[in-house]
């Protein structure tokens, strides 16, 4: 379990640690690092798997594509995967491989965290898209509110072609607080 560190079993999500001769004995003269990363020679990954009945182990996320809800940890990878078929064109050649959506979260005060949406234009209107998201096979918890859908030109990529996921928490951090409500105080 992430939060609590107990096992969860098998046929279960949970943050995977492993051991053995072949795993990193720590950062090079970084001590805190590898304090935060190995304990009792078990390595925190920082992936989300399963391992089924057989003992093969199935990624199903990074740690820190999860965000804590209301006290449940809500995978960003699952619904971008559900928005990315909602919204696919496949007359869209162009587009195929093409990050159109990413999915973040944001400090709240209410729930601790609340899912945003970066997203290029989509095709769809926002409230079409929640429509078909809510009725996928998801909890209502997983769903993001209309106003956390964002427009941007582009979605941050690192080199590799893979999501820069510190740009889009920082640019979801920016647009958000570009849009809260101002607050007074009163003396």
């Amino acid at each position: 379990d992430p939060e609590t560190g107990a096992d969860v079993g098998t046929n279960h999500d949970g943050l995977l640690w492993i051991k053995g001769p072949n795993v990193m004995a720590g950062y090079l003269n970084k001590p805190d690092k590898t304090a935060e990363v190995i304990h009792d020679g078990w390595y925190n990954t920082g992936d989300i798997g399963t391992i089924d009945n057989d003992g093969f182990i199935r990624i199903t996320g990074r740690q820190s594509r999860f965000s804590k809800i209301a006290g449940e940890m809500v995978p960003h990878i699952r619904i971008e995967e559900l928005l990315e078929k909602i919204v696919e064109d496949p007359t869209d050649e162009e587009a195929e491989g093409e990050a159109k959506i990413a999915v973040t979260a944001v400090p709240d005060a209410d729930k601790g965290e609340r899912i945003i949406v970066l997203h290029k234009p989509l095709g769809k209107s926002v409230d079409e898209i929640l429509k078909q998201l809510g009725a996928a096979d998801i909890p209502n918890l997983w769903l993001p509110s209309a106003d956390s859908f964002i427009e941007v030109p582009e979605i941050p990529i690192l080199g590799t072609g893979k999501l820069d996921l510190k740009a889009v928490k920082e640019l979801a951090l920016a647009k958000t607080a570009k849009c809260a409500p101002a607050q007074s105080a009163a003396t």
